[in-house]
Order: structure tokens, then sequence, then C-alpha cells
């Protein structure tokens, strides 16, 4: 019976690992795409900075696990994982639009403005994980 539950194991480890490499390379990409130095702000306790920086991982991640759930191979997970990357990159770049001061604020400190992007992406990446239970 163990041995039957088991089987299933090689291809978790491979959705596991890979997921956990797509969200590290988000992680890594995002903060290049953004004009602040997220960890270090985090680090010195900027709330704005853990509130967007949050918000945009959790919402690649919540469609990722869509992703994994409902995708055929872990090839297709991959091809929606890069569509969640997308979203949570347009929807930055969508906020920096409305906030024009985004760039500035974010290293203040002024949490409103980190809070709304977080949500931002948390809410598009609720909606882009919806949308692949195709």
């Amino acid at each position: 019976m163990l041995l039957t539950s088991l089987q299933g194991l090689p291809s978790f480890l491979i959705h596991l690992g890979l997921a956990l490499a797509l969200t590290i390379t988000f992680v890594i990409v995002y903060m290049q795409i953004t004009p602040y130095p997220e960890l270090k702000l985090i680090r010195e306790g900027n709330p704005a900075a853990a509130a967007s920086l949050s918000g945009a991982t959790l919402g690649y991640v919540l469609p990722l696990a869509s992703a994994i759930a409902h995708s055929v191979n872990w090839m297709d997970m991959l091809v929606w994982g890069g569509v969640a990357f997308v979203v949570q990159v347009l929807v930055y770049f969508l906020v920096r639009l409305m906030l024009p001061n985004l760039i500035h604020d974010i290293p203040a400190g002024r949490s409103a403005a980190g809070i709304y992007l977080g949500v931002c992406a948390l809410a598009a990446g609720i909606l882009n994980a919806a949308s692949m239970t195709y």
C-alpha cells in the first residue's frame, strides 16, 4: 500500500522543484524590474516594500498552484507559470501608471502605495488562478 502511494513521488518532486525554481526566478526578476531594492527596504522595516513584494509573490504563487493542479504535465505547468509571470509584471506596470509616484512612495515607506500594489497583484493572481481552471 505504501509503495502504491509513493508511485506519484517522482511527479510530485518534479512539480515542486519546478514550482520553487519558477517562484525564485519570479521574485528575482520582479525585484530587477522595480527601481527600488525591496529586500534592503524590507530588512530596514519598510512596510510598503514588504506589502508590495508579498502581494506580488502571492499573486504569482496562486496561479502557479492552479497551473500545477490543472496541468496535464510539467511542461504544461511551465507554460501556465509563464503566463502567470507575465500577468504579474503587467500588474506592476499598470499600477505604476495609476500611481506615478509609486517608485518614490515605496522606498519612502508610504504604506498605502505598497498595500495597493500588493492587493492589486494578489487580486490579479486570484483571477489568473481561477481562469486556469479550464
